[in-house]
This record gives C-alpha cells, sequence and structure tokens, in this order.
C-alpha cells in the first residue's frame, strides 16, 4: 500500500467518525505499513489487526479503542501516541517508542515490550497480564491500578524510585506473619511509605511493628 492509498483511506475513515454517510471505517487488517508515515493520523477505532507497522512513524497519532491485536509495532515510533482502550494483545512492540503514550485501560495482555520505552507512559488501569517487559524502560511511567506481571517477564525492567517505592509499599501490604517477612518489612518500611501512591489515594503509612 502506497501513501497516496493510505491517505484516502484516512480520509474515508474521518468521514466515518464524523457520521458522514460516504464515510468508511479504516479496514487495514493484515496490512503492510512498514515504514507508514501515520504522525498525527486520526485512527480512532480502527481495525489494524494484524497489521504490518514495523518502524512506523506513529507519533502523536490518535489510536484510541483501535484494534491492533497481534500487530507488528517492532520498533514503531508511538511517542505521545493516544492509545487509551486500544486494543494490543498479543502485539509485537518489541523496542517500540512509547515514550509519554497514553495507554490507560489499554489491553497489553500478552503483549511483547522487550526493551520498549515507555518513560512518562501513562498505564493506569492497563491490563498487562502475561506481557513481557524484560528490559522495558519504566521510568517516570504511571502504573497505578494496571494489573502488572509478577513473572520472569517483567525481569531487569528498568524502574525509577517512585515505582520501586511503590512496589514495595504493596509488599509491605501483604499479610504475612512470617518472623522473616516482619524483618524485612521492618528493613524496607521507611523507604516504602516514600511511595507518592501513599499521598495521591490517601493511603495510611506502613506502621513500625510492635514487639
Amino acid at each position: 500500500m502506497n501513501q497516496e492509498e493510505l491517505n484516502e483511506i484516512l480520509r474515508k475513515h474521518k468521514m466515518w467518525l464524523n457520521d458522514e454517510k460516504v464515510g468508511k471505517r479504516a479496514d487495514l487488517r493484515r496490512a503492510d505499513l512498514q515504514w507508514a508515515n501515520l504522525k498525527r493520523a486520526d485512527l480512532r477505532r480502527a481495525n489494524l489487526r494484524e497489521a504490518n507497522l514495523q518502524r512506523a512513524d506513529l507519533q502523536w497519532a490518535n489510536l484510541q479503542r483501535a484494534d491492533l491485536q497481534r500487530a507488528n509495532l517492532y520498533k514503531a515510533n508511538l511517542q505521545d501516541a493516544d492509545l487509551w482502550e486500544a486494543n494490543l494483545e498479543g502485539a509485537d512492540l518489541q523496542w517500540a517508542n512509547l515514550k509519554r503514550a497514553d495507554l490507560r485501560e489499554a489491553n497489553l495482555r500478552e503483549a511483547n515490550l522487550r526493551g520498549a520505552d515507555l518513560q512518562w507512559a501513562n498505564l493506569q488501569r492497563a491490563n498487562l497480564r502475561e506481557a513481557d517487559l524484560e528490559g522495558a524502560d519504566l521510568r517516570g511511567a504511571d502504573l497505578d491500578f494496571s494489573v502488572f506481571p509478577l513473572w520472569c517477564g517483567s525481569f531487569d525492567m528498568k524502574v525509577d524510585w517512585n515505582i520501586f517505592c511503590q512496589i514495595l509499599y504493596h509488599l509491605c501490604r501483604l499479610d504475612c506473619d512470617d518472623e522473616r517477612a516482619q524483618k524485612v518489612i521492618a528493613l524496607v518500611r521507611e523507604y516504602a511509605n516514600q511511595a507518592p501512591v501513599r499521598e495521591r489515594h490517601d493511603l495510611p503509612e506502613i506502621k513500625e511493628v510492635e514487639e
């Protein structure tokens, strides 16, 4: 598909979004869009299932509620893209640029995010179940209420101090009466209480365990 054909599809899709009779929803299933220029494109609710978007430029693109299941987004530029409620289940996002992307409530289940740049991305309420985040950069990302994976696919993630403290806070809120667990909590309690999520959601301070 050349750029001219793609532009025509985007034009009709915009008309469809505006409820114009001559408009047509973008159907780009399995389309080969490698290196495509989709910067600032309006692709809300577009069907991009299994599309090849390898190294495509989707910076500032509007992909709200778009269907990107199993799409190939390897090294795609999604910086500042709006992916609110987008379906990215099983998508290949290895080494993708997702800086400051809006991924609130996005479905990233089983997505491959190895080495992806998610700095300052908004992942509130995102489904990251079984997602592979090995080596992903999540510094500055907002993970509030997200389904976060505790498996080997989350090893070696780059996180900032805030996320580190947030994970410690969740650890300290586990109900475990084993004295070894209580010793660990005593060691990290000070840092767990530094998690910004505490103030943001008015959560209680981890108290020192009384002997």
